[in-house]
């Protein structure tokens, strides 16, 4: 067979399979609108699927540091330096804060407060939840305090305090309240400020006693990540914060089981109605299938006949489908995680493909019963 032949050939097939969708319209519109509307859902819900771990990982970081850098071995800080190697290890577009901490005992009017050196900038990014009254530290000299040491010594918005310390170290370093930080945790009882304030305050620089990380990512890369810094970075341990971790794990998969439950329905749904439309098709057709086996048409061409229908529809109602799905996952993330759904242009391909082959599945049992017709029964109109 040449060329034209075949084209003639492919032309003609087409021609029969959508002349035979046509003259039946309403039921075929029905199979159609079930396979766009399962699309819709199955689209949407794999969308969703893949960008509930984005999104959920970004809502479980607003509750703080889901990971810890801590002294590992006879050390007692970290130096800044492995921190930054350590880091090294986390894909980039993962992080969202690394926020490092030095501690020191201070005393402000004769009472014992602890005081905490950090990266400012990086700790808003790890603890997001923090209520700040005022605003946070911007220039040299300013501190962040907790309600409960301004409450103690009575101190306000832009109130001037000194910090001073045993042995003389830490007389006379004047500061001036910049923002009253509110956790309803240990944090209200702490004095913040920069790192460099901290270190000219202590004349010690270049390490942390700990280090808060905000990582988006499932807890089974965290625990791997976690385990090759442990063994290959010296002088620093890794710690998952539990809570923390194990609840994102927990709600991810419930989630996903759910995706998981409702695609099946769906797809169950989308076979039944198909296989229904179609049984009828061929029931209608009966006399139809009986005189063209009666006239030599094998069941071969029959059957290349009700798929290429099937799969019309198929592909028609996932193209429908895909876009549509699309529309509602940014409703779903817009609604629910008040954040937009990033596109996966290859989904639309997947999403035909998968309605192509769910039709076709749902056309089997149609099929068969369309190539078990007998042409003498239906001819003598049994």
């Amino acid at each position: 067979m040449n060329k034209q032949q075949r084209f003639t050939r492919t032309s003609f097939y087409l021609k029969m399979t959508v002349s035979a969708l046509l003259r039946r319209r309403s039921r075929m519109l029905v199979a159609l609108l079930a396979i766009a509307i399962g699309a819709t859902i199955l689209s949407g819900l794999i969308t969703i699927y893949y960008d509930i771990p984005r999104q959920m990982g970004r809502e479980f970081r607003s509750y703080g540091a889901n990971l810890i850098f801590i002294p590992q071995g006879t050390e007692q800080t970290i130096p800044l330096d492995r921190v930054d190697e350590a880091i090294q290890y986390f894909p980039a577009e993962s992080i969202t804060g690394i926020a490092p901490y030095r501690y020191l005992m201070i005393k402000i009017n004769e009472q014992p407060f602890m005081a905490a050196g950090t990266d400012l900038t990086e700790a808003q990014k790890t603890s997001p939840y923090w209520f700040v009254q005022g605003r946070w530290p911007e220039a040299p000299g300013e501190a962040l305090i907790g309600q409960e040491v301004a409450a103690r010594i009575r101190l306000s918005l832009g109130s001037d305090f000194t910090i001073t310390g045993s042995g003389g170290v830490l007389d006379g370093r004047d500061f001036r309240v910049a923002g009253i930080v509110q956790t309803g945790g240990t944090e209200e009882a702490f004095v913040f400020m920069s790192l460099e304030d901290f270190e000219a305050m202590t004349g010690e620089g270049g390490t942390a006693d700990v280090v808060e990380c905000s990582i988006s990512a499932s807890r089974e890369t965290l625990e791997t990540i976690a385990s090759r810094i442990n063994a290959e970075v010296p002088g620093v341990g890794v710690q998952l914060v539990r809570r923390l971790t194990e609840s994102e794990g927990a709600v991810l998969t419930k989630l996903q089981a759910l995706v998981y439950l409702v695609t099946v329905i769906i797809v169950l749904l989308i076979m039944i109605c198909v296989a229904t439309t179609m049984m009828a098709v061929v029931t209608e057709r009966r006399k139809e299938i009986g005189l063209r086996k009666a006239l030599g048409a094998p069941n071969g061409s029959l059957v290349m006949e009700f798929l290429g229908e099937g799969a019309f529809l198929g592909g028609f109602g996932g193209l429908l489908g895909a876009l549509l799905g699309f529309l509602f996952a940014q409703g779903v993330g817009l609604n629910v995680f008040n954040r937009a759904i990033t596109f996966e242009p290859l989904l639309i391909p997947v999403t035909v493909m998968a309605s192509i082959i769910i039709t076709g599945i749902a056309c089997i049992i149609p099929v068969r019963s369309a190539t078990d017709v007998d042409p003498a029964v239906v001819l003598r109109g049994e």
